[in-house]
């Protein structure tokens, strides 16, 4: 099995290979949000030197809207050309970490955050959407680390740390999230358009 892996939802980029009883290889980077160039050029790299993957696995978030996307897209156009197996996977149950066991928080934007408690590489609660006063109240007693993607200024004693492709493709496919799409902290708003009149008929 030949598995291919992305990881675009925080400001650290990762891709990782991994082959059965074969090679290795893990590469982290920047992402930039308005630019992805950094992202294809080292996809670009990992594709000459080890083939077509039999499986992608993607990190689905929650974070950057902007790169999860992107590293959907462009596993759904490497699938539909190699035909290999998708699989999408929380990247928060993939931190950087030599412990299993850790909380993740981060800011969710219009001044709420998000929480998720994972144990043993699974997300046992969460992620879930909270007041940065709730959000004191669920980290004050936890006896083990809370990380974060990004410095939280109202919770300064969150680890900085990022998810990692790497690890991604050690997460028991069990936990794969159906469908295929960022994880979102809240439901998609949609503004469909107004109604318009019907045009005249033509004499």
């Amino acid at each position: 099995m030949k598995i291919l892996a992305m990881e675009l939802s925080s400001s650290q980029g990762s891709i990782a290979w991994r082959e059965t009883d074969g090679e290795s290889f893990a590469t982290a980077f920047a992402n930039d949000r308005k630019h992805s160039g950094l992202f294809f050029e080292n996809l670009g790299t990992c594709l000459k030197r080890f083939g077509q993957p039999d499986r992608l696995v993607i990190g689905l978030g929650p974070g950057s809207y902007a790169g999860t996307r992107i590293a959907l897209a462009t596993a759904a156009g490497l699938a539909a050309a190699s035909g290999a197996e998708l699989a999408g996977l929380p990247s928060f149950c993939a931190m950087e970490t030599e412990s299993g066991d850790y909380a993740v928080i981060g800011d969710a934007r219009r001044q709420s955050f998000y929480f998720a408690e994972v144990r043993e590489r699974h997300c046992v609660e969460g992620p879930i959407l909270c007041s940065a006063q709730e959000l004191v109240g669920r980290v004050r007693d936890l006896r083990f680390p809370v990380f974060s993607t990004e410095r939280l200024a109202q919770f300064p004693a969150a680890q900085l740390c990022y998810p990692s492709a790497l690890l991604l493709i050690d997460l028991p496919m069990e936990i794969a999230t159906h469908p295929l799409e960022p994880i979102y902290l809240r439901t998609p708003h949609i503004t469909y358009p107004k109604s318009r009149p019907p045009l005249p008929a033509t004499p």
